[in-house]
């Protein structure tokens, strides 16, 4: 393949004629971290970074000053230390270990411009007199690319769980570009989507808790509603199976929901698995707008069938009568899940029969009450969802960003 003028081929791909590839182990000097137990960790000591505050992180870089309050403490005299697990501003730390290769690329870059002791209890990289080649902010990003995450994946090694050593590490190839001036321009751009990102992840929290606070408001039972049975309310069916062995049963375009195909989304309409309509005359045909709520070990889930289709035993099934609306009745479930969680029979797997289900019992308002609560909920909903859908595509826009300026397919100078 011709490389347009200006470019070059390179161990990492094609990259600006004037940058360079080099090893990690060029770039930076290794550590290991300090090993911990549990009891060690108190909340009087210094500050220790551990496996899980990498991966509950949705950043890249950790603040000691800002975050001091939430970071894990380690009770041990510092004597007992190694000064090489000690962390200052701009060392990176990678997981010691994944429990997907994927994984083995998280990293953090330390934000500690106060000098806070901070001690690492993972793989650590720490400045090398090459390192101040290297802008603080540029590291935060220049190992997400998708060259960089394949070879961390091909040096990760383990089946349940992958890990790394310091030595592979040390083989990964990063390119760079010449000047701290270009790695600057692109670390902002990146932040800057990063920072979009972050407002946007709190934005749909805030909305959450909203929508939250709202359901408890509004389902919070009054005088003039009345108790009902959930039998009293629909019909209920419990799904089934059609036999795996008859192939014409399986492979059609009717939707056959099982609880892993529902999610946290009101919404449903595809499944992993479908059937046939032949393999649905062999079971309960459900309507649209079918309320499905899961009846075994994860009790309460819950979705609403928007097309013709099945489900399989562990869901039941309730097909409002004309009195209830499907959409009041599915926020009704979700707001009450410990209560049905309370109603499953005491056995080694938690399980709602259908005739225990049919016998719980809620306070209901009237359908235009129902009505004007699901629509107000709706509304909230939908605003959550336009939100996901932005934060989808700005993150889609992000990793783009990260594939043209961090490999020099789009120079910013």
């Amino acid at each position: 393949m011709e490389v347009k003028k200006g470019y070059k081929q390179t161990e990492v791909g094609v990259i600006p004629g004037d940058w360079e590839v080099f090893p990690l182990g060029e770039l930076f000097s290794f550590s290991g971290g300090h090993t911990a137990s549990r009891d060690q960790l108190s909340g009087d000591g210094f500050c220790y970074l551990h496996y899980g505050d990498i991966h509950k992180s949705n950043k890249t870089y950790i603040n000691v000053k800002n975050e001091y309050q939430e970071i894990p403490k380690l009770n041990v005299p510092i004597k007992m230390v190694s000064q090489k697990s000690l962390l200052n501003d701009g060392d990176v730390v990678f997981v010691d270990a994944s429990e997907d290769d994927e994984g083995a690329s998280k990293h953090i870059v330390v934000q500690n411009q106060d000098e806070i002791t901070y001690i690492s209890g993972l793989h650590t990289i720490v400045s090398k007199s090459k390192n101040d080649y290297i802008y603080n902010g540029y590291k935060q990003h220049c190992f997400q690319t998708a060259d960089v995450k394949r070879q961390f994946k091909f040096y990760a090694v383990g089946t349940k769980v992958s890990g790394i050593s310091k030595a592979n590490i040390a083989k990964i190839q990063i390119p760079l570009p010449p000047t701290k001036a270009e790695q600057t321009v692109i670390a902002t751009a990146l932040s800057d989507a990063d920072a979009l990102i972050q407002s946007l992840g709190k934005l749909i929290a805030k909305k959450r808790l909203i929508k939250q606070g709202a359901m408890q408001k509004l389902l919070k039972p009054k005088e003039e509603w009345e108790e009902k049975k959930l039998g009293g309310v629909g019909e209920i069916i419990t799904g089934a199976t059609p036999p795996t062995l008859v192939k014409e049963y399986w492979t059609g375009d009717i939707p056959w929901i099982t609880p892993t195909d529902i999610s946290a989304k009101k919404d449903i309409s595809k499944s992993e698995r479908k059937i046939t309509k032949l393999g649905l005359t062999v079971i309960r045909k459900l309507p649209a707008n079918t309320l499905l709520v899961t009846c075994i070990a994860s009790i309460g889930k819950n979705s609403i069938l928007r097309k013709e289709g099945a489900c399989n035993q562990q869901i039941n099934a309730l097909i409002p009568n004309n009195n209830n609306d499907v959409e009041f009745l599915y926020y009704l479930i979700e707001n009450n899940k410990r209560y049905l969680l309370s109603k499953a029979g005491i056995t080694a797997t938690n399980i709602i029969s259908k005739k225990d289900f049919a016998e719980i019992t809620f306070s209901i308002p009237p359908f235009p009450e129902q009505t004007h609560i699901a629509t107000i909920l709706s509304d909230i909903d939908a605003e959550i969802f336009a939100l996901e859908t932005k934060l989808s595509k700005h993150k889609q826009v992000k990793q783009g960003m990260m594939q043209n300026l961090l490999t020099g397919k789009i120079r910013l100078v």
